[in-house]
């Protein structure tokens, strides 16, 4: 079995965590292939390949499927369910934070009218 490719699987299982590993293949691999030559799958029993409706991946940050076939120096990145939603995350740091501290119109000109 010759190496011809050499992969980059990468899976955040939590915030500001990262598992990368490096994987030689052969030509023809699929993600699904990759996945379980890799021992990211014993590593991480929450990725849920086989499961269409959990299971989320991309190669270089674009969507793909499990049966996608890679070429050589492709980056597979295993994306995991959001637990919360941005827009509900950013307006409750906006305010948390008040209006008058931040956005456009927050520093204002020794005597210039509100908003400039």
């Amino acid at each position: 079995m010759s190496a011809d490719l050499t992969i980059t699987l990468v899976y955040s299982p939590a915030p500001r965590v990262v598992d990368e590993r490096t994987l030689c293949c052969t030509l023809g691999t699929t993600v699904e292939q990759a996945l379980e030559q890799s021992s990211l799958l014993r590593d991480h029993p929450d990725i849920a390949l086989h499961d269409a409706d959990a299971f989320v991946a991309g190669v270089w940050g674009r969507k793909t499927t499990p049966n996608h076939v890679l070429r050589d120096h492709d980056r597979i990145e295993i994306y995991r369910a959001l637990t919360v939603d941005p827009m509900v995350a950013r307006r409750e740091r906006f305010q948390k934070q008040g209006a008058g501290r931040t956005g456009l119109f927050s520093k204002r000109r020794p005597g210039g009218k509100p908003g400039y």
